[in-house]
């Protein structure tokens, strides 16, 4: 049986990963801040561990505890979308909510992979992806604005595009991926799609991912990113 984590699992993009492939039959261990209040990720039966990924303690804690264990499939998708309503509005860009964001979105995922690197390597061909955004994309901001958001996921994808190249040796493939405009907590209820079809989309797109593919960016659909 192959095993994925899942990082913000409790709700969102992530509840539904963990939905869709203990459906199809993986042995899922879902992450979030509080999995004892997390009812409907309880309600699916799956490994439910607690992680915050803000803290640089609990990640290190957090890869001791898998220490042993094989893992097929990193889905790195914890993250946020950075301050409150007006924070990210030129002019009024809030320094505190920019450096948990980077926090959040930037750095943990890459200490994450740190952490997690043996379970990776004692899988045969483990796949690491990371949950960005079209927004992350310098080709496609025709808008402006959104500085604290799209800088981190930026940044995000510079991280992703130098694993993708440090982790080849070991055969891990590595992806940044773009989920869509989704109907969750955090893209609002304007957005385009909804989370199964989403999740469909990316699960879909991860399956077809072989070594070549490493450091790409892709969207749910299968389209390519520009960076």
């Amino acid at each position: 049986m192959s095993t994925v984590l899942i990082t913000g699992a409790n709700r969102g993009l992530g509840l539904e990963f963990a939905r869709q492939y203990k459906a199809s039959g993986w042995e899922v261990i879902a992450a979030c801040r509080d999995p004892v209040g997390a009812d409907a990720l309880g309600a699916l039966g799956v490994e439910e561990l607690a992680l915050d990924v803000g803290e640089p303690a609990a990640i290190g804690a957090f890869g001791a505890r898998l220490a042993g264990r094989a893992l097929d499939l990193f889905i790195c998708n914890a993250g946020v979308y950075g301050g409150k309503e007006g924070q990210q509005v030129l002019g009024q860009v809030d320094v505190a909510a920019w450096e948990h964001t980077f926090r959040i979105n930037a750095i943990a995922p890459l200490k994450l992979t740190e952490a997690l690197l043996p379970s990776l390597k004692a899988a045969k061909g483990a796949r690491a992806v990371y949950v960005s955004s079209l927004m992350a994309s310098m080709a496609e901001n025709t808008s402006g604005g959104e500085y604290i958001y799209r800088s981190s996921k930026a940044a995000l994808n510079a991280v992703i595009k130098s694993l993708s190249i440090d982790l080849a040796p070991l055969g891990i493939t590595v992806a940044a991926l773009h989920p869509g405009w989704v109907r969750t907590d955090m893209g609002g209820p304007n957005g385009m799609i909804d989370a199964p079809e989403s999740i469909t989309g990316l699960r879909r797109v991860i399956e077809a991912l072989t070594p070549a593919d490493s450091g790409r960016f892709l969207a749910y659909n299968g389209q390519e990113i520009p960076w």
